[in-house]
């Protein structure tokens, strides 16, 4: 690292967690993200300010002004431009370091597929089954660690689903693709401004802590927010053996 560099990670560098060794472990990292909303916000906006190398971001939505309540990467001025341009834009104010892959579209498929395995760490911040479902298969598939996180009302909800290790349990193991699980929406059910901020931010202290190998992750445990009461509590998950994705 440069003088520069050396300044701007400074705070992260005296961390005796991190320090240059961390940092250097981060500006060679790949992060997948998948969604620029309210969720993908807060997670952009820190990976690229604590200095992660490629932070690849995919979404096929435009800015709409019903974002802006809680969206806080996307300006006024962006309203009708694509997300990941108008995220791009924002994040190249932040840190000019960090490169920012844009894809305007919902991956699925071989293209996900080689999205994830080119990935360090993959954080979903999309808002359907479908797409969390899809995300978790490839992780399995390519023994990616997945931060999952999602958020609706006053109610939130982050987990790590670590593939490195075959003892953990995947996104499928907590919602089987062939449950009943409700699908509840932002734009039918609502949601409190700051808790997609609360949610991503824990996305995105994950993912650094998994890209450094720092500290104990969000491993095997399912974290539980609720901003009205402000009460957090964890639930350990067990893999089920009878997984049709990991089993």
């Amino acid at each position: 690292m440069n003088d520069e560099q050396l300044l701007r990670y400074s705070r992260h560098i005296l961390l005796p967690e991190i320090g240059v060794e961390g940092q250097e472990k981060l500006r060679a990292a790949r992060a997948l993200v998948i969604g620029a909303g309210g969720l993908g916000s807060p997670i952009t906006l820190y990976l690229a300010a604590a200095g992660v190398g490629t932070v690849t971001l995919c979404d096929d939505d435009k800015v709409d002004l019903t974002n802006l309540q809680r969206q806080i990467v996307h300006r006024s001025d962006a309203i009708g431009k694509p997300k990941v341009e108008s995220a791009r834009d924002t994040l190249a104010d932040v840190n000019p370091e960090t490169k920012i892959e844009m894809i305007a579209a919902r991956v699925a498929g071989d293209e996900l597929d080689q999205l994830v395995a080119k990935a360090d760490v993959v954080l979903d911040g999309c808002d359907n089954f479908a797409t969390r479902h899809a995300v978790n298969r490839a992780c399995v598939k390519h023994k990616k660690p997945l931060v999952s996180g999602a958020g609706v009302r006053f109610d939130g909800q982050i987990a790590v689903f670590d593939m490195r290790d075959a003892k953990a349990p995947c996104y499928a193991c907590l919602f089987p693709e062939d449950s009943q699980s409700e699908e509840v929406r932002c734009a039918v059910m609502g949601v409190f401004a700051p808790l997609t901020g609360i949610v991503g931010c824990i996305q995105a202290a994950e993912a650094l802590k998994i890209l450094i190998g720092a500290g104990q992750p969000l491993a095997g445990r399912l974290m539980l927010v609720d901003a009205l009461a402000m009460d957090i509590r964890t639930i350990r998950l067990k893999k089920d053996a009878a997984c049709a994705v990991c089993g």
